[in-house]
């Protein structure tokens, strides 16, 4: 088996595990279980609590104690038996905390995969920015194939959905210690103790540029959090709407969404040519920008004549989603000592799916919360209109904040060195 395909099946089941319930897992909180809009909130915040230290803690013993492949196996085969728990939950407190810990296994499993990835690329003298964007994009392929095996399984409300998740993570665990070794840097008598924990890697922030390039990971990772808790959710509340309520986009709310999905395979593609042309800070830039209008097209848009800029916002999540989190992942690998990348990849997640994610759920929430939500006859109702524009305003801010504060000038051959 080539090492390409290796990959590809590596990245296929490691998002495939997470679309297995992250879209849907909406419809089992409030069908199935019945239980509060305020404690749902707090189930996706278990994605920022677990990437803010297991991460960049992943990332310290993948440099120095156990290969990325083989962490990568333990923590997806524990996981595969804590998605099997998540059924067995009764209430909405210790759903929480059986969520947290799965997250606490799953979260760093991204950034390994990375490494893992990365490694064997490099080992084999290939070109990281041409050959890795095509495996990645399997990864999302994985991603809206099980969201759709879900919704047409008919299991978008059922805890059927953890099994699925939890056969694939099982699968990959093993699978895992079958992938190219990654070495580990155990380092001798002469390395001092911050040294060989691995915890130099925490030293990035003393650089005023990638202590800034970590700030607006968070900033983005933000973003991230808002269309994964809402989106979802602002679809599924048209269904009080006699209009909309018989509307494709209503009725199938995850194969719309998976739309943005089927985006990033293409955007995933474009980015060695985007790169290569315009140069890493402003591909990240486009991202920003990206997130305006995916947020302000939500907006404008609603399951019926409105349905084109619901789909036209899925489309440039591609770009949004793909443009920072691929391209910020090569910065980090370009801008950091091959002994601590592990960890350095690990510091970006912690930033994104971390603080990021925690910032975005909390704030979000408060804010909705305050001003764009109404009590009519005895009921909420929010405001997704005027939601969609205050995100967008948000994203508008952090865009022009990098652009003035972010300096990296385009040199070709940095983009080149991947290849080395």
């Amino acid at each position: 088996m080539s090492l390409k395909l290796r990959l590809t099946i590596m990245n296929f089941l490691q998002f495939f595990i997470w679309g297995a319930w992250l879209i849907t897992i909406g419809g089992y909180w409030f069908k199935t279980m019945e239980w509060s809009g305020t404690e749902f909130g707090a189930i996706f915040s278990t994605m920022g609590i677990a990437s803010i230290f297991m991460p960049a803690i992943s990332g310290i013993i993948a440099d120095r104690l156990i290969g990325a492949e083989k962490l990568l196996g333990i923590f997806h085969i524990i996981g595969a038996v804590i998605l099997c728990l998540l059924p067995e939950v009764a209430s909405p407190s210790m759903f929480f905390v059986v969520m947290l810990i799965n997250m606490i296994f799953y979260m760093p499993t991204i950034s390994l995969s990375i490494t893992v990835a990365y490694s064997a690329l490099t080992k084999n003298n290939m070109d990281i920015v041409k050959v890795y964007p095509p495996i990645r994009v399997w990864g999302t392929v994985g991603f809206i194939v099980a969201m759709w095996t879900v919704s047409l399984a008919k299991i978008e409300t059922s805890a059927a959905q953890f099994y699925v998740a939890a056969a694939a993570s099982a699968l990959l665990g093993i699978y895992s210690f079958f992938l190219p070794k990654c070495d580990t840097n155990k380092g001798g008598s002469e390395k001092s103790f911050v040294e060989a924990l691995g915890l130099d890697a925490f030293q990035l922030f003393k650089q005023k540029k990638m202590a800034l390039f970590f700030i607006f990971s968070m900033l983005l990772g933000a973003a991230l959090q808002l269309t994964n808790a809402y989106g979802d959710i602002f679809l599924h509340e048209f269904d009080s709407n006699p209009l909309f309520a018989d509307s494709i986009a209503v009725k199938y709310p995850a194969i719309i969404m998976s739309i943005s999905q089927v985006s990033e395979t293409l955007f995933i593609l474009a980015i060695p040519f985007f790169l290569k042309r315009f140069g890493i800070k402003n591909v990240m830039l486009m991202s920003m920008f990206a997130w305006v209008l995916r947020f302000g097209l939500f907006g404008i848009g609603d399951p019926g004549s409105g349905l084109v800029w619901i789909i036209i916002s899925c489309i440039v999540y591609g770009m949004a989603f793909d443009f920072f989190n691929i391209s910020g992942s090569l910065y980090v690998e370009s801008q950091t000592d091959e002994k601590i990348r592990a960890s350095a990849q690990g510091l970006f997640m912690m930033m994104t799916n971390g603080f990021g994610a925690v910032l975005g759920s909390s704030v979000s929430g408060v804010v909705i919360d305050k001003f764009f939500t109404i009590t009519e006859n005895g009921n909420s109702v929010r405001d997704w209109p005027n939601i969609w524009f205050a995100f967008a305003a948000y994203s508008l801010v952090v865009a022009i904040l990098f652009a003035v504060t972010f300096k990296h000038k385009h040199d070709p051959k940095e983009v080149e060195s991947f290849s080395h």
